[in-house]
């Protein structure tokens, strides 16, 4: 037989014992309440004085008329009812012998009921367990329709009934053990008692959430701490000892942090570590009406001191703004209410609106850990990937092992590179960054051939590349990363005028990388809210900080502009977000492009944070002449053409894609090659669109040498 067979076995004897007990008090009560023996002697009817206490409470045919029913005569067997009395005070107090004591005890233990408060628990919960107590309840208040107890009936039936007991301060109201119909103008004491039905299944043995907040919650798995990376490690052991040294209750476990997972593992491996069971509960589906929240938070704050549990409210997307009646009001007081052992998932702001709360920062694997993590999922033939991996994505230890997973799906063993691509993909697929409403994914598509560029600025693009491929050496190999708190990731600024190439410029560095390219849609992020501005844009960083995407701010001054003098709220908050985006970009761990055709537009301060600067300059007549000749691709028929005098036009790179497109589609129309005539038409229809005079001998000249072609 299994301890819990064993325990449970008990269980059932206390009840058997507890409820003799209780029919035996209640029939000597119903018995007082016989009418005497005709054959009485009137003498020995007892005088008004005797009547008992409490009988203001029993209910008769003369209660109407204020009459009182007399204590009737003891019965003749009152020496066998007082023996069978104690011999059922001992067969009770012999089953309640025992650890872990019966469930009713360790109830009344953890919830400090007192022996009278534990007597009617017992009495409601005899009217759940035995049929036969809600007749004897009838008897014993002299009323046939009466058949549940009540707080009068519980007053009469046991010894040193206490008026605290009623209290809704004190453990049956308070924490819900008892249900109460009190219809109309009926007196308190004398309204139907029913026991709760978690209390009643739980005096029997059975341990189980309350239904009322199982919709709410789901189970959450432990996790044990030596599955966690050393760091994680190290934050488990520090909450387990703050919470097993505290001397009294500790407030909240407020986790900070971007990562959920890491910080549900680190919760459920805490959990694990003091052996209770773990739920989450989502902070948005607490209900916005006070009376149900304090319920809820009773049930709660209930239930964990008989399970016991620990609860993880997810609080992630909860904003510090909104508070009051918001969620985080609503959370603030479901938490402060609850009590027992409560994570809070927050991101920021929740730390400080809890007392005593425990704010700990929970942050992935290390990237030296992660390293790790790659070598023992891929064995032997990780040869060089991991290193590759673990330097441009931060992945938690799940992700990893998803991405491995992924990757492996086959029978067949993978080529080393065809490995590589396949992790590489899944990785992006795992990091892809969900800001779907701030930002647009561009399909990058131009490569190293197709961008023209001075020797210079092509230089700085290649080094940008480098940089990103190798920053895992220099920031954790070569020891930078212990000296270096910020400036982890590497900004540029892209500037010129509009059509020199700087979006082209960012295509190419994503292809070259094989990272996905985003460009932030400004119209979106920038909001004429207090506060919005800086929300969307940590949404857009923090999405893309897990490595696989590279930041493209198009037009960036409309955004990284100048601070200017506060003169009013609307200027002072204005430079909060530029304040906030300088702090942002500085933490960003990614890459991150900023483009604009206004460089003396930017604010000083960013210049100081971006690692490289790019000037996109007007392309000269040899840059023009590359352009031209690579602008058609090679499925497009062309006539030869004059390359040197195209490339005599000052148009920038965009300028000359929109004329060689143009003229692309006048030869669709008449069936026919791209020829210099076309492409002079085109030409002329770029210069009216950007305002441009048009030199007609420089255009009869191309004629003639397209003819001559």
């Amino acid at each position: 037989m299994t301890n819990l067979e064993a325990w449970q076995n008990r269980n059932d004897a206390y009840l058997s014992a507890a409820l003799a007990w209780l029919r035996l008090r209640l029939e000597l009560q119903a018995r007082q309440l016989l009418p005497a023996s005709p054959a009485a002697d009137s003498s020995t009817a007892p005088a008004a004085s005797d009547t008992p206490r409490y009988t203001f409470f029993r209910r008769s045919a003369g209660a109407e008329t204020g009459q009182h029913l007399p204590r009737l005569p003891p019965p003749s067997d009152e020496a066998t009812s007082a023996a069978k009395l104690d011999d059922a005070n001992t067969a009770l107090a012999r089953a309640s012998v025992g650890e872990p004591p019966p469930a009713l005890l360790l109830l009344s233990r953890q919830l400090g009921l007192s022996e009278f408060e534990r007597n009617i628990l017992l009495l409601c919960l005899g009217v759940e367990l035995d049929t036969r107590v809600a007749a004897l309840c009838a008897r014993a208040q002299d009323d046939p329709g009466r058949l549940y107890p009540t707080f009068a009936l519980a007053m009469t039936l046991f010894e040193d009934p206490a008026w605290e007991a009623l209290s809704p301060e004190r453990p049956l109201r308070y924490w819900r053990l008892l249900e109460i119909n009190q219809p109309g103008a009926q007196p308190l004491t004398t309204s139907a008692l029913r026991a709760d039905e978690r209390i009643v299944s739980y005096a029997k043995g059975l341990n189980y959430i309350d239904d009322r907040l199982a919709p709410l919650l789901s189970p959450l798995p432990q996790v044990a701490a030596e599955a966690l990376p050393a760091s994680q490690q190290a934050t488990v052991t520090s909450i387990v000892s703050t919470l097993t040294a505290a001397r009294k209750p500790v407030g909240p476990v407020v986790l900070l942090g971007r990562d959920r997972d890491s910080k549900r593992q680190v919760a459920g491996a805490v959990a694990a570590s003091l052996g209770i069971h773990f739920y989450r509960l989502p902070a948005d589906v607490l209900p916005a009406h006070v009376g149900e929240l304090e319920t809820l938070a009773r049930l709660w704050q209930r239930d964990s001191l008989l399970l016991p549990l620990a609860l993880y409210v997810d609080a992630h997307d909860v904003d510090k703004s909104t508070g009051g009646d918001g969620t985080l009001g609503r959370l603030t007081r479901f938490v402060l209410r609850s009590g027992g052992l409560v994570f809070v998932d927050s991101r920021d702001g929740a730390a400080a609106a809890f007392d005593r709360a425990l704010a700990v920062e929970v942050d992935r694997p290390t990237p030296a850990e992660q390293r790790a993590m790659w070598e023992s999922a891929l064995g032997e033939e990780g040869g060089d990937i991991p290193a590759q991996l673990a330097g441009q994505f931060n992945l938690n230890q799940d992700g990893i092992a998803s991405v491995v997973a992924l990757a492996r799906q086959g029978d067949a063993p993978e080529a080393p590179e065809a490995l590589e691509q396949k992790l590489w993909q899944q990785c992006l697929a795992k990091t892809r960054p969900g800001m779907d409403r701030l930002a647009e994914k561009l399909d990058a598509k131009a490569t190293w051939d197709d961008i023209v560029l001075p020797e210079l600025e092509a230089g700085l693009l290649r080094q940008i590349a480098a940089q990103v491929r190798v920053r895992a050496r220099v920031y954790d190999d070569w020891g930078f990363r212990a000296r270096m708190n910020r400036g982890l990731g590497i900004s540029a600024l892209f500037a010129g005028d509009s059509g020199t190439g700087k979006t082209m410029a960012a295509e190419v560095l994503a292809n070259a990388l094989g990272l996905d390219l985003y460009r932030i849609d400004l119209s979106a992020v920038v909001s004429k809210y207090i506060g919005e501005t800086e929300k969307n844009l940590r949404q857009v960083f923090d999405a893309a900080e897990d490595g696989g995407a590279i930041l493209f701010f198009d037009e960036a001054d409309a955004i990284f502009g100048k601070r200017s003098e506060v003169k009013d709220s609307h200027d002072r908050y204005a430079n909060i977000e530029i304040n906030y985006l300088l702090q942002r970009m500085e933490a960003y761990r990614g890459l991150a492009i900023l483009a604009t055709n206004m460089k003396s537009a930017l604010d000083s301060a960013f210049m100081r944070r971006l690692r490289f600067i790019v000037t996109f300059p007007f392309p000269g007549v040899a840059e023009r002449k590359r352009m031209w000749e690579r602008v058609f691709p090679a499925e497009t028929k062309t006539e030869p053409l004059d390359h040197d005098r195209l490339a005599r036009f000052t148009l920038t790179g965009g300028s000359i894609h929109n004329i060689a497109l143009n003229a692309a589609f006048l030869a669709a129309q008449h069936d026919s090659a791209v020829t210099m005539p076309l492409l002079f038409e085109a030409a002329r229809n770029e210069f009216r669109k950007l305002d441009r005079p048009i030199n007609e001998a420089d255009f009869r000249l191309v004629k003639a040498v397209g003819k001559t072609a």
